[in-house]
């Protein structure tokens, strides 16, 4: 194969046909995926398989792609190896489909070595399946190829974003295969005028103070581990005919007209570390269900589950499905987008604050948190800024704030930044139960807000149900004053990195 395939030709072209091809096992069962990775499996007292991987987070330092990274004759190679290797040893394909939008919905298709079926099994849950491509029941033209050899040597992961083609190599962690299509998903939907946003998103129907019933669009913009799955997954404590339902967990889109397109559709690859029954019974009880897929929790000789433990990592995984999600909707899109957070775990901000437009945008831009297990173990619990809390944007990041802006102002979203963390010391601590009421009061409108003359945010003055006294920043945060002086200045000089980001919003910095 030459490297002018690679840069010219569509890789699905490259490949061969997955019926036809002697040694390629097309579109396996859920039940022979099991059984080809028996040896590999650890049975929980669930009945559910429980799998431990060589790889226990992504390789972001070993991701590149064609649009903002230089790629030679060794990079094309690496994917002509990938292709290669398709016709040159056993392998599993499946077809699932990424999203039901009319306008970004795709054929994604993977390609896996048999002896690593259970990867297959588990990202093959996540997505729903997709028809016969023609009258005869072949397969259809897939949009994205993903090739995955675990058991190369070194790892590297190459993407061609035009040509929806991803080769990861050396990595047998499950959420490569996940976020190989995620990431080009989020790349199409720029190009269609849209936005890609790592995010979750719900429907909550909230009584407003006049009494009527309105539906409310929430999206939760975070890095892994930061409590997006949690909030998006809560019940917010609602009892009919008031309601709390969860559309996407992971990656969805923001589009031009306010809808917010949904991409996985059958389940939901959540993180376990610390799964709590009581504040995540939700998604306690969608793991614990005998379809769910678990990688790197721990499991004794008997079958028992410690969600508390990190034997193997802190980054442990399941695959749920959507259907034993009792906080799941039957729907993945939202109609509409009504309110954004970005959910940080910085000690110097509040709970809640409000953010107009441009102040946003910042935030988007900042991405600020702290970095977890997700996505680098050995920085766990570090500082740091992502921008849109997505690690997977593909072009340049500064136009992805501009066009958060542009999308939001023209939409007239509310924007607000989330503290799940604590503040100051971590004498105060900002609960589960803490947020989801701001939460749910602010879907149901009852939240009063003042300027904060001792910090510059626009923070509530009422809160129903919450003692909004108790969570100062000025108490809790000794030297207030200065620590946020250095911080703004600081974010300020960060944002002025991105050259393509506009001058209003490098000048809202909160």
């Amino acid at each position: 194969m030459s490297n002018a395939w690679a840069r010219d030709s569509a890789p699905a072209a490259a490949l061969p046909d997955p019926v036809e091809a002697e040694d390629v096992t097309y579109d396996p069962s859920f039940e022979l995926l099991r059984e080809l990775a028996a040896d590999e499996e650890v049975t929980t007292e669930f009945g559910s398989p429980a799998y431990v991987s060589e790889h226990r987070s992504r390789n972001a330092d070993r991701t590149r792609n064609a649009v903002d990274d230089e790629f030679d004759r060794d990079e094309y190679a690496l994917l002509e190896e990938a292709a290669d290797a398709v016709g040159e040893r056993g392998m599993l394909c499946l077809d699932r489909r990424l999203g039901r939008h009319p306008d970004l919905s795709f054929v994604c298709r993977l390609f896996v070595p048999r002896e690593y079926a259970r990867i297959a099994l588990a990202w093959a849950k996540l997505c729903e399946p997709v028809s016969p491509g023609d009258a005869t029941g072949g397969p259809p033209e897939p949009d994205f190829v993903t090739v995955q050899l675990p058991d190369r040597d070194d790892v590297a992961i190459r993407v061609l974003p035009d040509e929806g083609f991803t080769a990861v190599l050396g990595s047998d962690y499950t959420g490569e295969a996940k976020k190989s299509f995620l990431r080009l998903y989020m790349y199409r939907a720029k190009r269609r005028g849209g936005l890609g946003l790592h995010a979750g998103g719900k429907r909550v129907v909230a009584r407003s103070p006049d009494g009527d019933l309105d539906a409310v669009g929430q999206l939760f913009l975070g890095l892994s581990a930061t409590g997006k799955s949690t909030l998006t997954a809560h019940g917010f404590g609602l009892e009919a005919p008031e309601e709390a339902t969860m559309l996407q967990d992971d990656v969805c889109a923001l589009l031009p007209d306010g809808t917010v397109a949904g991409s996985e559709g059958n389940g939901l690859y959540v993180k376990t570390i610390g799964l709590d029954p009581g504040e995540q019974s939700a998604l306690y009880e969608a793991t614990t269900h005998e379809s769910a897929v678990l990688e790197n929790v721990a499991v004794d000789g008997d079958g028992v589950v410690d969600f508390d433990s990190d034997e193997y990592t802190s980054n442990g995984r399941a695959t749920v499905l959507r259907e034993h999600l009792s906080s799941a909707a039957a729907d993945v899109d939202l109609e509409r987008v009504d309110q954004v957070f970005f959910i940080t775990r910085n000690p110097t901000m509040p709970p809640v604050a409000r953010l107009d437009h441009d102040e946003a945008a910042a935030a988007f831009m900042l991405g600020e948190s702290v970095e977890t297990s997700a996505g680098d173990p050995d920085r766990a619990g570090e500082s740091i800024r992502v921008v849109g809390t997505n690690p997977f944007i593909i072009g340049p990041e500064g136009e992805e704030g501009n066009r958060f802006r542009d999308l939001v102002e023209r939409l007239d979203v509310d924007c607000f930044v989330l503290n799940t963390g604590s503040l100051g010391d971590g004498s105060v601590d900002v609960g589960v139960e803490d947020t989801v009421t701001i939460l749910r009061e602010l879907a149901r409108g009852t939240v009063e807000w003042r300027e904060d003359p001792e910090t510059g945010f626009t923070v509530p003055s009422r809160v129903p149900g919450l003692d909004v006294g108790a969570f100062s920043v000025a108490d809790a945060v000794d030297d207030h004053e200065r620590r946020l002086r250095d911080l703004r200045a600081d974010r300020r000089s960060y944002l002025d990195g991105f050259e393509a980001l506009e001058d209003r919003i490098r000048n809202a910095v909160y």
